[in-house]
């Protein structure tokens, strides 16, 4: 598949199939994943594969519990009718784990240590493609608190659970959203 197909047909997925993923296929992400660039090359990431059924519905219910909260404190509507529920059959979740440690030089600079979660996004991003790629669809997740996702996963608590990336073949098409005009978000300089 060419990049530039594979940029523009990636979907964000909501709607698996229930079929497992084979082993080879989870690898060849990670793989994927860790070939993004990072701060001094530090690849401040490390990768859980998700395939435990009683995990994923701890993951559901800290969704469903931040989905409330987030109800509660923002008023959005739209937010009551949010469905996590295909959080508890998607067959493959992926968690991305920051390291602070592994930031590079912008943990000198005046506004702190980010470079690490770039370097996160930029796995993600790695492995989103390179599903599409496959014939597989993914979903970049953040509906959750960090202190609850460590606790679920076992993660230390100086390391940053970035994102949950959740993996598996797609239960039909999914629309591509509209995106706004680049125009609307370029200066030239």
């Amino acid at each position: 598949m060419d990049l530039f197909d594979a940029i523009s047909g990636r979907r964000s997925c909501r709607a698996f199939l229930a079929e497992e993923l084979e082993k080879g296929q989870i690898e060849k992400l990670l793989e994927a994943a860790a070939r993004a660039p990072s701060p001094l090359n530090s690849q401040p990431w490390e990768f859980i594969v998700i395939l435990s059924k009683d995990i994923k519905e701890k993951i559901h219910a800290e969704a469903l519990r931040c989905k409330q909260w987030a109800l509660e404190k923002s008023g959005w509507k739209w937010l009551a009718k949010y469905n996590a529920d295909f959080l508890k059959t998607v067959p493959v979740f992926i968690a991305v784990i920051g390291d602070p440690k592994g930031t590079g030089v912008d943990m000198f600079l005046e506004e702190g240590s980010t470079g690490y979660q770039h370097a996160c996004a930029a796995a993600i991003q790695n492995v989103l493609l390179a599903a599409h790629a496959m014939g597989l669809a993914g979903l970049w997740f953040t509906f959750f608190d960090k202190k609850p996702m460590r606790d679920i996963l076992g993660i230390d608590d100086k390391k940053v659970p970035i994102a949950l990336v959740c993996i598996g073949k797609p239960a039909g098409e999914t629309a591509p959203v509209p995106r706004k005009p680049l125009t609307d978000k370029l200066t030239w300089l």
